[in-house]
């Protein structure tokens, strides 16, 4: 049975709980008195107390609307303090901000862990459910807000210094433009745009706290009317009608330049480069991504020397079995590096491109290897593919008379099947182009996206929903903004076009590897760059136009062809796209084609 407690009792609780959290927190000086980092620490743990206090007095609320009214309250002060957590602890961020889905960890065939879910996302979708569900509410506010007072005891900013403020910063305002606009973590309410506003408004706070660090008063004039501008922009408008395009060309980037101006002026040496890099002032360039992040290779591993070797070994049908496969039949560069067939001979799946291939954390459908080294590995071996083992290639390679030579030049060590396998590496890893008409328009290169492009990319990003798994710029499954995970998903591929009588497709997807029921049919998220160059589409090559594909979608995937499954992240709900809408989304995906 739930309390009714008055509206003053119920102030007294929060105000009670807050002043509890902050005890531990007083200071003797004067909060003037104290340093920049002192008051980040302070603005982070008041933020998490006033989240988790209005979270423990939402449990006693006897109205839904008054349940909700606190919920939102709670998760905007969350949201105040979602730049520090995310960076400084982003398994505690990601527990609390995860979607309403099943969590399978499955680290080899003894270490398989499954998780309910929790946390803000989770609640939200409880409480504005048309039949709530009191029990699993209660469960989740309590576990949500257990895990909030947790963070604050034991999480000091102690060890902060400059570089990791700027951090900070630059985390934040790539999250707002990757995930926060497009309702990744708001699915129900859509409240994404007030959300980022707020995740602005604590950026203006922390600013002010190191206005002192600013040799150039003028830059933080700048920074402050920066951010007055992203966060009315975000203000000014609907979730539907947001124009995406425009605020990351003119709100984004643009801070992102000062970022780099505060770099200079603060006098910053990063100790290294996270996966974008430190000097990036653009989400869709060359320049954007750390190639380095993303593989074990020591030195530069897009050396051109590098590169031509492992471009030579890629198109060499001489490193297969019976001598009349390499790399390229399967992956041809005039098709964009895929083959143009529903499945690849002698595989029960569709040739996936290469292109960006090497911005993921995860390899083949089925995400069965971990680098691009392992896919190399998997491919040799494959009795129907090279089927070779690792000492037949390198005795073949070494057989040959330029490649000793080559080898010899580039690695200055014995050819070794290792060394092959980096070299082929190195090919894939330049296949990073950022050329497309958008990107070209994205980097102020040209002014020529029409009307229906731009309308396009806002749907991508906003109401279709696409970028809740396509996460730009790569528009594959890396999940910004520590990409450290390419995303797996269930989304219900059918085996036919067949509407009428559809049945999923007989492919397990991840299930092989692992084993795990709760995995069944989970494909990892592909690129959709060169979408328009790479058909036929999905895991099995079932759709064969982009209008299929956006049909199924707008369908719900497969539960709005009437197939059940338990586990299918994609939301069953219909988009209820508009043939214009249908089309302008299909005209935004063709501008991604890269200039070959």
């Amino acid at each position: 049975m739930i309390k009714v407690i008055p509206n003053n009792i119920l102030k007294a609780i929060v105000t009670y709980s807050l002043l509890a959290f902050c005890i531990g927190c007083q200071k003797k000086e004067t909060y003037e008195d104290v340093s920049a980092f002192v008051k980040v620490e302070t603005y982070f743990k008041n933020e998490l107390a006033k989240s988790s206090a209005l979270l423990d007095s939402l449990n006693y609320l006897p109205s839904i609307e008054e349940k909700k009214k606190l919920y939102v309250d709670a998760r905007m002060h969350f949201k105040r303090s979602e730049s520090i957590l995310a960076y400084i602890d982003s398994d505690s961020y990601a527990y609390l901000n995860q979607p309403n889905l099943l969590k399978v960890e499955e680290e080899d065939f003894t270490d398989i862990k499954i998780k309910e879910p929790t946390g803000f996302q989770v609640i939200e979708e409880i409480i504005y459910d048309e039949n709530v569900d009191l029990e699993a509410l209660k469960k989740n506010v309590l576990l949500t807000s257990n895990r909030i007072k947790f963070i604050h005891k034991n999480q000091h900013l102690k060890f902060l210094k400059k570089h990791h403020v700027l951090w900070i910063i630059k985390d934040a305002i790539n999250r707002v433009a990757l995930t926060g606009i497009t309702g990744f973590d708001s699915p129900i309410l859509e409240n994404s745009l007030t959300e980022s506003a707020a995740v602005y408004e604590s950026l203006k706070e922390i600013i002010t706290y190191f206005e002192n660090e600013f040799k150039d008063g003028k830059l933080f004039d700048q920074w402050n009317n920066q951010l007055d501008s992203n966060i009315n922009s975000l203000n000014k408008t609907t979730f539907q009608k947001f124009d995406r395009y425009t605020f990351i060309k003119e709100n984004t980037h643009q801070s992102l330049i000062l970022w780099n101006k505060t770099v200079d002026n603060w006098k910053i040496k990063f100790p290294f480069e996270k996966a974008i890099l430190n000097n990036a002032t653009n989400l869709f360039s060359t320049n954007t991504f750390n190639i380095s992040y993303f593989t074990d290779q020591k030195g530069n591993p897009i050396a051109s020397e590098k590169v031509a070797l492992g471009k030579a070994l890629f198109n060499d049908t001489s490193l297969s079995n019976k001598k009349t496969m390499s790399c390229a039949t399967c992956h041809k560069q005039e098709l964009y590096f895929t083959d143009g067939l529903a499945k690849s001979p002698g595989t029960t799946r569709n040739s996936p491109t290469l292109f960006y291939a090497a911005l993921q954390k995860g390899f083949f459908h089925d995400k069965r290897t971990g680098s691009l080294e392992g896919q190399i590995v998997d491919v040799v071996n494959n009795p129907n593919e090279f089927h070779l083992s690792l000492n037949d290639l390198e005795k073949r390679v070494l057989d040959n008379p330029i490649y000793q030579k080559t080898f010899k030049k580039v690695y200055a060590k014995p050819i070794n099947n290792q060394l092959i396998r980096n070299a082929i590496a190195s090919y894939i890893m330049s296949l990073t182009p950022f050329n497309s008409k958008f990107d070209n328009n994205m980097q102020d290169k040209e002014n020529s996206l029409t009307k229906s492009e731009i309308n396009g990319f806002n749907l991508f990003m906003g109401k279709a929903k696409c970028a809740t798994c396509h996460f730009a710029p790569l528009f594959n499954g890396l999940v910004p903004t520590v990409f450290k995970e390419s995303e797996l998903e269930l989304i219900g591929v059918p085996n036919s076009k067949d509407t009428l009588n559809a049945t999923i497709s007989s492919d397990l997807g991840r299930f092989g590897v692992y084993k795990t029921e709760q995995k069944k049919y989970f494909f990892k998220t592909p690129t959709l760059r060169n979408i328009e160059k790479t058909a036929p589409y999905m895991h099995n090559g079932v759709y064969t136009t982009l209008e299929e594909v956006i049909d199924f979608y707008d369908k719900g995937g497969t539960a709005g062809l009437g197939i059940v499954l338990e586990f299918q992240t994609l939301p069953p709900d219909k988009l209820n796209l508009s043939n214009q809408e249908k089309n302008d989304l299909i005209i935004f995906m063709k501008t991604l084609t890269d200039k070959i």
